[in-house]
């Protein structure tokens, strides 16, 4: 006896009532993620702070939370939410701003391990991401104290708290020390 997967659309996924589960659409089908817990929050936060600021005070675009979805396909759609989120200002000015989900990647993704995260659903978003057009992904762990930075599939380069973290041509002139991620 087989089930049959009740496929969503991003519309519909749009439509949802907010409460205590944040969604992503994988091929139409509904995955709910639990909230994240105190760390994960902390190490977001301590990433998303200097990076948004630099972005503004440089004009080079916007910085997204956690909340926000990017369509990344179509028929059946996906709908990921990184847990930061940088898009360039050329590509928002060409597109504008709307009221569903961006369409496409963000140039930036940013993926902070949860506890529960195999290494299996890890590889599989990097991989969404880059082949729906992030430029950058960065993945962050807790448990390493490490930055996985990803330019594509064949360009991965691991970053340890002595070093510092960059944004490259992506995002242009911003530094952090991995030291400061961690931070408590």
């Amino acid at each position: 006896m087989s089930t049959e997967v009740q496929l969503m659309t991003a519309d519909e996924l749009l439509a949802l009532p907010r409460g205590e589960f944040r969604y992503e659409l994988v091929n139409g089908e509904l995955k709910k993620m639990s909230p994240a817990g105190q760390k994960h929050g902390r190490i977001i936060v301590r990433l998303t702070e200097p990076l948004a600021k630099h972005v503004r005070e440089n004009q080079l675009g916007q910085v997204y939370a956690a909340e926000t979805g990017f369509k990344l396909k179509s028929n059946p759609d996906t709908v990921r939410a990184a847990d930061i989120a940088f898009i360039r200002r050329e590509r928002l000015e060409a597109l504008g701003e709307t009221e569903s989900y961006w369409p496409g990647a963000p140039d930036l993704a940013v993926e902070v391990n949860s506890p529960s995260d195999t290494v299996q659903e890890v590889e599989k978003k990097v991989m969404e991401w880059l082949e729906s057009g992030s430029r950058l992904v960065w993945v962050v762990s807790s448990k390493l104290n490490t930055v996985t930075v990803y330019c594509s599939l064949r360009e991965i380069v691991v970053f340890t708290e002595n070093d510092i973290l960059d944004g490259g041509d992506v995002i242009p002139g911003f530094q952090i020390t991995v030291a400061e991620i961690f931070a408590e």
